[in-house]
């Protein structure tokens, strides 16, 4: 069993990190910065050389107005020949008067050249205007679905995992379908939360990673799962495991884990989980004012089920 490497953390201060390799064998990240006031892109031939490598700004946010407050999670994809960074913003730093979530909405951005001219092709509208972040991409079998975050206002917690595919990159095909709501203990024992949901396909399943609970220590991943001939669309073809899969780990001096993605080492075979996690237990405030939460990589490894091992 081969066990890769990399530098811990591999890169200090940006939370709700991800890495895309393109098809050039390039690496490219982008995460929260702790400003919450732009989006970079870092690009190296290795994952650990994206530590070193330049930060590039494409983006920075608005002096007022939608997408002016708290530029939170971006993700860089490749579809159909163009750059897409999927980001949330929101028009105020306040919170909702009623739901008490920020007052975020997800929006896209597309590029010819990653290094070059960014333009906005606006807000990513659901079924519902409210609170909606993390947005991640799945691309499976010619079709391309869009995997979020949002509130309910019918549904305990701040946000729920929803699945819908996509008529083209800024613009949703289907209706939502909602796959986890926060339920379990372990969801909900700070705030009830199901966010930051990323995609990986692995001989016949379909899993999709999610956080849960509030952003301090009890920060968690969870996992669901489906058969990758079924319809994705359906709830009832996603299985929702009981426990936390990735959890805080002193030993380790692993607090809060979560807010992932998924990326391929160098063989461009072997499987990597990126996630962000703090290395301390002990904040004081409110945790997302508190910057130490940092980028880490790690090998992923599959029991004799076929089932992810992340801890």
């Amino acid at each position: 069993m081969s066990s890769l490497k990399f530098r811990s953390p591999l890169i200090e201060k940006r939370a709700d990190p991800w890495i895309y390799r393109h098809t050039d064998g390039k690496y490219y990240f982008t995460a929260t910065v702790p400003a919450y006031d732009l989006i970079e892109l870092r690009i190296a031939d290795t994952i650990e050389a994206l530590a070193e490598a330049e930060p590039i700004v494409v983006w920075r946010k608005h002096e007022t107005g939608d997408m002016s407050h708290l530029i939170w999670a971006p993700e860089i994809h490749f579809i159909a020949g163009k750059w897409y960074i999927y980001f949330a913003a929101a028009h105020t730093g306040e919170s909702h008067p009623e739901h008490e979530t920020y007052q975020h909405r997800m929006y896209v951005i597309e590029a010819d050249d990653p290094c070059g001219l960014w333009q906005e092709k606006g807000q990513i509208r659901t079924h519902l205007d409210t609170f909606c972040l993390d947005a991640s991409i799945l691309q499976l079998n010619g079709r391309v679905y869009y995997i979020w975050a949002q509130k309910d206002g019918s549904i305990r917690g701040n946000s729920n995992i929803y699945i819908a595919e996509m008529d083209n990159p800024w613009t949703l095909k289907t209706d939502p379908v909602m796959l986890t709501r926060p339920e379990y203990d372990w969801e909900c024992s700070v705030i009830p939360v199901n966010e930051g949901p990323a995609a990986l396909v692995h001989d016949d399943r379909v899993f999709i990673t999610y956080s849960a609970n509030a952003t301090g220590v009890e920060y968690c991943v969870g996992l669901l799962y489906a058969d990758i001939s079924s319809n994705l669309l359906d709830a009832a073809s996603w299985t929702k495991v009981v426990e936390p899969v990735f959890a805080s780990n002193p030993e380790r001096q692993i607090y809060g884990p979560g807010h992932n993605g998924f990326t391929v080492a160098e063989d461009g075979q072997t499987p990597l989980i990126v996630y962000h996690a703090r290395n301390k237990s002990n904040i004081s405030g409110n945790p997302l004012d508190d910057p130490g939460r940092h980028t880490f990589v790690r090998e992923i490894f599959f029991d004799d089920d076929g089932f992810p091992v992340f801890q």
